[in-house]
């Protein structure tokens, strides 16, 4: 009887032992979690990840850059993403109407502003009708909301049709100030903060805020996250003060102007 309680009592300390091993093993296991975000948030969002995983050693974030619609699209086909950072909030609206976002798991975050960026000294939009210019870059309407934002300016301010033809979509905004930095166009439509991170570019100006829609970054927890905790820490965490320092560092602003 004793030798039956010996081996009973052995075999209890063991499985303790295993699971507790099995605990701490989980606990020290790395959790990736996938942030699909728009292409102009690059700059602040790599600077935050690094200031993240120095401060969660068991986290590895994950960036996804691209255009917001294709993003979204992406989201839509299934890819595994656990937050969506949006350059436009319809983007995110669709997503909640697909039920992939809950309501109450999304809120606009910074705001950012359009300017002309050239290589030839302009100051407005209907500059861009010159001769001297013959390629306009702009990120594709379908895809890119700086490009959506850059078409509806255009189109208010009546020189959409006169320049229509000198148009060049392309994928993303970044390339649209890439296009300009090589001098492959004479302008471009981005947002303030890519020019933030450029010191290529000679001439740029403003475009009137009063011609487009507000221009606000909401930011989202995807429903099927299989990672919820780790999820809700960094959804937070890209919200507090020392976040919003570094947005406003690359050109954001944090509140709606």
């Amino acid at each position: 009887m004793k030798k039956l309680l010996l081996i009973i009592l052995s075999t209890c300390v063991i499985l303790g032992a295993c699971a507790n091993t099995s605990k701490e093993q989980d606990a020290n296991k790395k959790v990736t979690l996938t942030v699909s975000a728009a292409a102009s948030l690059k700059d602040a969002l790599t600077e935050i990840e690094k200031k993240y995983e120095s401060e969660h050693n068991n986290i590895d974030v994950k960036l996804n850059y691209g255009a917001s619609g294709a993003l979204a699209q992406q989201i839509k086909s299934g890819a595994p993403v656990d937050i969506f950072f949006s350059a436009a909030q319809d983007k995110v609206d669709d997503l909640v109407k697909d039920k992939k976002i809950a309501k109450t798991e999304t809120k606009p975050l910074i705001y950012n502003h359009l300017l002309v960026v050239s290589t030839l000294d302009t100051h407005k939009l209907t500059d861009l009708k010159y001769d001297s210019i013959k390629k306009i870059a702009i990120g594709n309407p379908e895809l890119v909301p700086a490009g959506q934002y850059g078409k509806q300016a255009l189109e208010n301010a009546k020189v959409y049709e006169s320049i229509k033809h000198k148009l060049v979509l392309t994928k993303d905004v970044r390339q649209v100030l890439t296009y300009v930095e090589t001098k492959n166009v004479e302008a471009g439509i981005v947002y303030q903060s890519d020019l933030a991170s450029s010191d290529k570019v000679k001439y740029s100006f403003k475009i009137d805020d009063a011609l487009h829609d507000t221009i606000q970054y909401p930011i989202a927890k995807i429903k099927d996250t299989k990672n919820s905790k780790a999820t809700n820490d960094l959804y937070e965490y890209l919200q507090t003060d020392a976040s919003k320092k570094i947005y406003k560092k690359y050109g954001f602003d944090i509140n709606k102007k």
